[in-house]
């Protein structure tokens, strides 16, 4: 099976220093994948090279087997169109109602008709859960989960192959965190979707990811399922998945 995401090489410099030296990561679809690491070890610097907001110094990175960067204007905006992205905290257009922000990719088509897009921005309110009265607020008179929902609204609205998320439940509290990841996975399970999350949540971790790449060093220190990476002996893995924590958040993804 050929990967949905190909890594092979990376190389990130920000002036003399290096983020990444040689990464690689592979992504199969239908997977959930989530890149864990302490700060400053490139997590979200990868998600961006990934959606092609960044140019690694050297190597490549291909999504849905082509350059995410290729060159040609056309081929990248395409290829943009196939997949959604979430940034932390939303990431709203302020300026615009929650219609406007969910219709702009829509709208960015150039061949959809004002009742078509219409329809479709009342489809993905609904898909994340809310009702069609919120569609007439403004980003300012939301709470923070719904501002993760219209922004999930977002990424989804051209019906993408693969989902980006960054810091996904940041700024939630427990039960917003908890509703929202379960929206998360019942949409990947109903859209057949492949996702790549930056999270530093052990609930989120738990009950999202299938695989777990943790980042440091420059590189990928561990890459598999959670049980593999949780038995890896290195100081900063047996840290961040302190086993009586990762207990409690396996034990509550479960319930």
């Amino acid at each position: 099976m050929k990967p949905v995401i190909e890594v092979s090489g990376l190389v990130t410099r920000f002036g003399r220093q290096t983020i990444h030296a040689g990464l690689d990561l592979a992504v199969l679809a239908g997977e959930v994948v989530a890149l864990v690491g302490g700060s400053g070890s490139g997590k979200t610097t990868l998600l961006r090279q990934i959606v092609g907001l960044l140019r690694p110094a050297s190597g490549e990175v291909k999504v849905l087997g082509q350059p995410v960067l290729s060159g040609d204007p056309l081929a990248d905006r395409a290829l943009r169109r196939r997949f959604g992205v979430l940034f932390q905290q939303g990431a709203l257009f302020s300026a615009l109602n929650v219609f406007e922000n969910i219709a702009f990719p829509l709208r960015e088509l150039r061949w959809l008709d004002r009742d078509t897009v219409r329809d479709l921005v009342m489809v993905k309110l609904a898909m994340v859960e809310l009702e069609a009265q919120h569609a007439w607020l403004m980003p300012a008179e939301l709470s923070g989960g719904m501002v993760k929902r219209v922004a999930l609204a977002r990424a989804l609205a051209l019906e993408p192959e693969l989902l980006l998320l960054d810091e996904p439940t940041a700024g939630l509290d427990p039960d917003r965190s908890a509703a929202f990841v379960e929206l998360i996975r019942r949409l990947r399970q109903q859209l057949g979707l492949t996702v790549v999350l930056v999270t530093h949540d052990l609930d989120t971790l738990a009950a999202l990811a299938t695989r777990v790449a943790v980042l440091g060093e420059r590189r990928i220190l561990a890459y598999g399922t959670l049980e593999h990476v949780m038995a890896q002996d290195h100081p900063f893995i047996r840290g961040f998945f302190a086993l009586d924590r990762m207990e409690r958040a396996l034990a509550r993804a479960r319930s």
